[in-house]
């Protein structure tokens, strides 16, 4: 009788700890649902950089930009801001995969696509969730620049559900 309570505890707990992270993952995408501006990009050292985020657009025309996470489908899109850039809408598929029970530290994987959500690539990129809030987000991908990490920094405020 002794082995059979031992074996359900242990049995309770591994349930438990293996829907950990599917709780947060869930709470992240209800949280993601709606509409961002993209205020500003940032980077972990100083200097001036010319960078291409998403290998799209330019700093200038990310700042300022609209985004909008979709769960349901795991949908997205973003428009640009800023008189001299492509204001045509992106498209991008979006998931948050597995933490594997960490549930401070995990990642948004997105990949653009075409309106009907077809890559013509199959390939994204695997940008950390820093913070998420009801009200903001901060996105930082890691890069490689003359062989030493690069740290590019996102920081969103949501306009709405």
């Amino acid at each position: 009788m002794k082995y059979l309570k031992m074996s359900m505890l242990v049995i309770v707990l591994a349930v438990i700890t293996s829907c950990g992270s599917t709780s947060v993952i869930k709470e992240s995408k209800k949280t993601l649902k709606g509409t961002w501006t993209l205020n500003d990009v940032s980077y972990d050292r100083a200097g001036t950089y010319t960078i291409n985020l998403l290998n799209d657009a330019s700093e200038e025309c990310m700042e300022g930009s609209t985004w909008r996470f979709i769960p349901n489908n795991n949908f997205g899109n973003y428009e640009l801001s800023g008189a001299s850039c492509d204001t045509e809408k992106r498209y991008f598929v979006w998931s948050i995969p597995d933490n594997e029970g960490d549930e401070m530290n995990y990642d948004i994987l997105l990949k653009p696509t075409d309106a009907k959500m077809k890559s013509e690539t199959n390939t994204g990129f695997r940008i950390a969730i820093s913070y998420l809030s009801d009200t903001q987000l901060q996105m930082t991908q890691t890069v490689n620049v003359e062989g030493s990490p690069f740290k590019i920094t996102m920081n969103f405020t949501k306009n709405a559900e």
